[in-house]
């Protein structure tokens, strides 16, 4: 395979690609999914191997940093052995990370594995430490579940990160709770802007809550220095100088990141959106079938890098959503 590596139409590196290994969860939380959702067919998603080939491939053309996301990953079949395959490319080096997005409901039963091989650190999505919110958002969760699942990553010495999407009139009593909590257990904390993504209705117009207010808040009760750190992802980071903590902050919104986007996302069935927020993909598992030779799967992607965006259009205004993406957040992956 060619070793020229990934670069789109901006000049930017692809380095860093999300693999959606299924579109199932275990919650149902509001502003993800529809509470009776409709799944993909079993029999239309990619398997393991596939998955396996593909990801090999963009490994090949400069991929460095593999995050696996859903759904909720952790619920698919066999999803270890993945993992396990992956980990071959950290062991030769090709690979310099391989981390989840979770929702922490299976941490206990998978932390110590995936600490076993080689995974460093990962993200828990978390909005609340009440327990009736959390059922309420999550629908399905149970937050002891979950609480229990970031206890046993943090004993398999897992670095812990809590992903918690703002909402306004839902968790904006929790900043500082949450932020003290994360605090106490040294875990990060990003906040997410919510996003236009899925069946919106009206209420999902009331729970955008802009980060530039709630960093506001933050800087009324600390002193907030901004951090040149970057993770890979689109957060910025700022550290609360009395607890020394660091906080990020995802602003698709407010502050659209896309000048430094060095991402892809693949689907679980074969579909490479270049934009989490453009409706533009390519297929990818057509050419991966095609052939027992990848020479037209690496021609399918470069492709499709050539096409990547610069940015996207999400924008809330006062009474409808510009930019909005009629495929839900689980399909695509977080």
């Amino acid at each position: 395979m060619s070793a020229a590596p990934l670069i789109d139409p901006f000049h930017r590196a692809i380095s860093y690609l999300r693999v959606s290994v299924t579109d199932r969860c275990d919650f149902r939380c509001t502003y993800c999914m529809a509470e009776h959702m409709t799944f993909l067919p079993k029999a239309d998603l990619l398997s393991l191997e596939e998955l396996d080939r593909l990801c090999t491939s963009f490994i090949g053309l400069g991929v460095e940093k593999l995050r696996i996301t859903g759904g909720e990953p952790l619920v698919r079949k066999g999803i270890l052995t993945f993992f396990e395959a992956m980990a071959r490319h950290l062991q030769t080096g090709a690979l310099k990370e391989l981390t989840l997005t979770t929702n922490g409901s299976q941490l206990g039963k998978y932390a110590q594995a995936l600490a076993d091989l080689g995974v460093k650190r990962i993200n828990v999505s978390l909005d609340t430490l009440d327990p009736a919110k959390f059922a309420q958002i999550t629908r399905w969760g149970r937050l002891p579940q979950v609480l229990d699942g970031i206890a046993a990553a943090k004993a398999a010495g897992l670095r812990v990160k809590i992903n918690a999407v703002a909402l306004q009139g839902f968790n904006e009593d929790e900043q500082f709770s949450l932020t003290e909590w994360c605090a106490r257990e040294g875990h990060d904390l990003t906040w997410i802007e919510v996003m236009p993504m899925g069946e919106i209705e009206p209420a999902r117009l009331g729970q955008y809550w802009s980060l530039r207010e709630l960093r506001r808040r933050y800087e009324d009760r600390y002193s907030v220095t901004d951090l040149a750190e970057r993770t890979g992802g689109p957060a910025r980071y700022a550290r609360l100088e009395e607890s020394g903590q660091k906080i990020g902050f995802i602003t698709p919104l407010t502050h659209n990141f896309c000048e430094s986007c060095n991402r892809v996302r693949l689907t679980c069935t074969g579909e490479l959106y270049m934009c989490l927020g453009q409706e533009d993909m390519a297929d990818l598992r057509a050419p991966l079938r095609a052939s027992p030779d990848d020479a037209l799967l690496e021609q399918a992607i470069r492709a499709a890098i050539a096409r990547k965006p610069k940015g996207h259009d999400f924008d809330y205004s006062r009474q409808s959503v510009s930019g909005q993406m009629t495929r839900h957040m689980s399909h695509t992956g977080g």
